[in-house]
């Protein structure tokens, strides 16, 4: 067992885990609007589903502040991964229940007997069924998909509560101090690693169909680059779900004290006297109050640290931007997708690939540049207004580099004349409002279905819609392919990056400094409340509401809502300029925002600094006249007659 009583493996074990706990959280967000084509979800409980998970860490932070010292910490760490990967594995549940993915207007390319979605002239009775089947079974399966979900994410959080804290403190505990830096270092380069590894699997993964574990390839007849193409996104939460179980147990065999690096030298009795000193002293400072006195207690220092002007204006600063990244993380390769007209796949690598390490990057440089010129706290305010005025600079071009939505017949047409046409040409197809089968016309106009652009017949081979109605000029007979016509913004996909890249890098400048500028204006006695409070502020103001906004901003541009069994689904078609100026405004106003708390984090100082020195000047000037003073007095002589 002597390996376990290393903190150097200690400190490897808890690396592995964190990843693997991260990995399911990118994974998770880098999978959204997939699960949420899958299951007919809108952007907002997409986003209340990205946001559950902080549910359970929100409650039980306060708890764990408390309980830290006091318990088993390695094996609480490993019961929570434990529960962690319980709840990965009830993610992935909904897949296994729900029957397999059905979507309309199934091509039937092997036998070639029949297409269905074409323009038929029959009755509406018959026209109204499709493909899909509102059975009561399934009707009752997907009802409880989104629950399930729910429970998976709250399950999540809550393994994921005693993961960072405990092992953190475990670490700094026994570790050499000159170690224990650079071993934290490595733990918080991993929170950005993590997520980073999630998106880039969700980007493999998501190639694979959803059903291709009990489909042939050649039953698969959709391609990726189809807009009803479903990924298999339940993949990625077996395998990490797989991965947190495995990197759980060894905790189950850590110590709960072991003897720090620094008497790993020294004979074995000195050795065991110093662990008994250092529990003896970990006991003493966590013993001293009941949990009902340290509840009293609680608002009593959150207040009192709420009341340093510079702690406040710092926090709300970082909520800000954490807000940005919290739906910016949720919603970026959801916004690529539609924005750039590409995959899921792809999006996630552009997410993976290089926002994620950009801001990496900038988290790096940011600490580099605090060591480097030991920055006051009022330089540190400094440069973190300027990194984001900086980032603000290049998030405004990204609300320019976009596309108007394409003309999509009887949704967003060009005219009022063009619309009264597309409706009344498609009128004796009598075509099912659940249909969605995208194709382009020859005249470039976008239909919903083949049925929708009035084509009767289609051709093998390489699939062709023709004698379309719907297509060319009126009275005339044209053709359509199948997919979307796009919005020809593909151009525009790689300033987009590079300019969205360049805002996440500048932005993450300002991590580092203004968490030393926190360490550095509370008093000692309460740093570890007010981190404790900081993370509680970020999630209750940030992590949480912030998915759920941008989810509903996202959902207020739909214009045409997908139908199953006569209820909404997922969005099938966006406005896609609103979706743009919504989406990326709020990224803005939050970039603002920070931008303020900071600046004003910087007067505060400066006013604070000038304060000081005419206190200084003061006293150097009593000092300077009663020198003076003296100096002018002459000795009085006694004289004695």
């Amino acid at each position: 067992m002597g390996l376990f009583n290393s903190i150097k493996f200690f400190v490897l074990c808890h690396g592995m885990l964190q990843l693997a706990q991260l990995l399911v959280s990118g994974y998770l967000k880098g999978s959204i609007s997939t699960i949420e084509r899958r299951y007919g979800l809108s952007s907002q409980k997409s986003g209340v589903l990205a946001s559950f998970n902080e549910v359970g860490n929100t409650v039980l932070i306060v708890f764990v502040s408390y309980f830290g010292s006091r318990l088993h910490r390695p094996r609480c760490i490993g019961i929570g991964a434990i529960i962690a990967s319980m709840a990965a594995f009830l993610i992935a549940l909904p897949h296994f229940i729900s029957g397999k993915y059905q979507y309309t207007d199934d091509v039937k390319t092997a036998s070639m007997e029949h297409v269905s979605g074409l323009c038929q002239e029959v009755s509406n009775h018959q026209a109204a069924s499709s493909n899909q089947t509102c059975s009561e079974v399934k009707s009752h399966a997907n009802n409880a998909v989104f629950p399930i979900l729910l429970l998976g994410q709250l399950l999540l959080g809550v393994g994921g509560v005693p993961i960072q804290p405990f092992g953190i403190s475990y670490i700094d505990d026994y570790a050499n101090k000159k170690n224990s830096p650079f071993y934290l270092g490595i733990l918080f380069a991993l929170t950005v690693i993590g997520p980073a590894l999630g998106y880039l699997l969700g980007s493999i993964l998501l190639r694979f169909y959803v059903d291709f574990n009990t489909m042939s390839p050649e039953e698969i007849v959709l391609k990726r680059t189809d807009p009803r193409w479903v990924g298999a996104w339940w993949l990625g939460f077996l395998l990490a779900g797989t991965l947190l179980f495995l990197t759980s147990l060894p905790y189950l065999f850590f110590p709960r004290s072991m003897i720090t690096e620094e008497t790993v030298e020294a004979t074995p009795e000195s050795g065991a006297d110093l662990l008994k000193e250092k529990e003896e002293a970990v006991s003493d400072a966590t013993h001293g109050l009941s949990l009902l006195q340290f509840l009293k207690k609680f608002p009593h220092i959150m207040l009192r640290t709420l009341r340093n002007p510079i702690y406040l204006l710092v926090v709300l600063a970082q909520v800000n931007l954490a807000a940005m990244v919290a739906g910016l993380a949720t919603f970026m390769p959801k916004y690529i997708e539609r924005q750039f007209s590409q995959t899921a796949s792809f999006s996630n690598i552009m997410i993976g690939g290089l926002s994620i390490p950009c801001a990496m990057l900038g988290i790096m440089t940011g600490g580099m540049i605090l060591r480097r010129f030991n920055l006051s706290v009022k330089a540190s305010a400094m440069l973190c207004s300027g990194a984001v005025l900086l980032a603000i600079t290049f998030a405004l071009p990204l609300l320019f580099l976009g596309c108007p939505t394409q003309n999509i017949a009887g949704i967003n047409p060009t005219n009022s004349e063009s619309f009264s046409r597309y409706l009344n040409c498609s009128s004796t197809c009598s075509c099912s409002d659940e249909a969605f089968n995208p194709v382009c016309g020859s005249d470039d106009v976008e239909f919903r279905s083949p049925c929708h652009a009035g084509c009767k017949t289609a051709t093998y081979g390489s699939l062709n819609y023709t004698d379309c109605a719907c297509v060319g000029p009126a009275g005339s007979r044209g053709y359509a392919v199948p997919g979307t016509c796009g919005n020809n913004c593909a151009h525009l996909l790689v300033p987009f990056m590079i300019f969205s890249s360049l805002t996440c890098f500048l932005a993450s400048l300002s991590q580092t400094p203004s968490f030393m500028m926190i360490l550095r204006t509370v008093t000692p006695e309460d740093k570890s409340f007010a981190l404790g409070i900081q993370f509680m502020l970020f999630r209750v103001l940030a992590f949480l509401p912030a998915p759920v906004l941008y989810g509903s901003a996202i959902d207020s541009t739909c214009i045409l809502w997908g139908k199953k069994c006569k209820k909404n689904t997922s969005c099938q078609y966006y406005n896609l300029d609103y979706f743009r100026q919504r989406f990326l405004g709020l990224q803005t106003f939050f970039v603002f925002g920070g931008l303020v708390f900071f600046f004003l984090s910087f007067l505060v100082l400066k006013r604070a600094d000038s304060a000081r020195r005419k206190r200084l000047e003061l006293m150097n000037s009593s000092a300077t006249n009663e020198k003076q003073n003296m100096k002018d007095t002459k000795p009085y002589k006694l004289t004695i007659c």
